[in-house]
């Protein structure tokens, strides 16, 4: 498929995991683990329409409030992923970077994203920005006290952005929500402030390449203007 635009950094709501697996009388971590294959699906896409940087909203602040057994279970999946797909890293020039408070994690995936983020350090081919015990309002209180503490004075966006989990990020382009909810929930709020939305019915599991095209296809009709006339 051919496209005039291409949204520079491209950031995804994955919902609906849990939501897909009921449907299928499924236990909910069937959902997550689908879920994880979806991601993977998504990343090749992203690659191969040049898209440069790539942001998961994986696991929130809010989520912690699920149970003990599915959170274990987000937390091994995800694990299991980066261990095993870290040489794929390398070898496809994938960056990692992680958006969020990392601090609260098993102490060997903490150890795990932070070796793949030292191995591909140096990858520029697409960014991936994954998105752990994140939300938007607690990343600006974050920053707001790191200011504070360096006696900022006058504030301004740019200065805030330095601040930011995403201070090395671009502004995002493009939102892609799945499931059929039609709310940002707390991701991003900060880099958000111009981005097309997109909402789409499909969960997460079933999220592809297809469902990507499409979503790019809505891209290409959006105008832009950044408050211009």
């Amino acid at each position: 498929m051919q496209l005039k635009k291409i949204p520079n950094h491209i950031a995804f709501i994955v919902d609906g995991n849990g939501r897909w697996a009921k449907k299928r009388g499924l236990p909910r971590k069937i959902g997550h683990k689908y879920g994880v294959e979806a991601v993977k699906e998504i990343i090749k896409a992203c690659l191969e329409y040049k898209i440069k940087f790539a942001s998961f909203y994986v696991f929130s602040t809010e989520n912690f409030k699920r149970s003990k057994e599915e959170i274990e279970n987000i937390f091994d999946l995800l694990q299991k992923y980066i261990d095993e797909n870290l040489e794929d890293f390398v070898k496809s020039n994938l960056k990692l970077m992680i958006s969020g408070d990392i601090s609260k994690l098993p102490k060997d995936l903490q150890k795990s994203l932070i070796n793949c983020i030292e191995r591909t350090k140096e990858n520029d081919e697409l960014v991936i920005n994954m998105c752990l015990n994140y939300g938007g309002q607690q990343e600006l209180a974050y920053a707001f006290n790191n200011m504070i503490k360096d006696n900022v004075k006058d504030a301004t966006p740019e200065i805030i952005k330095q601040y930011l989990y995403t201070k090395n990020l671009p502004p995002v382009d493009f939102v892609i929500r799945t499931s059929g909810e039609q709310r940002i929930s707390n991701f991003l709020l900060f880099d958000l402030a111009y981005s097309e939305l997109y909402f789409t019915k499909t969960y997460w599991p079933d999220f592809n390449k297809k469902k990507l095209e499409k979503a790019l296809k809505s891209y290409q009709n959006r105008d832009r203007r950044f408050g211009k006339a």
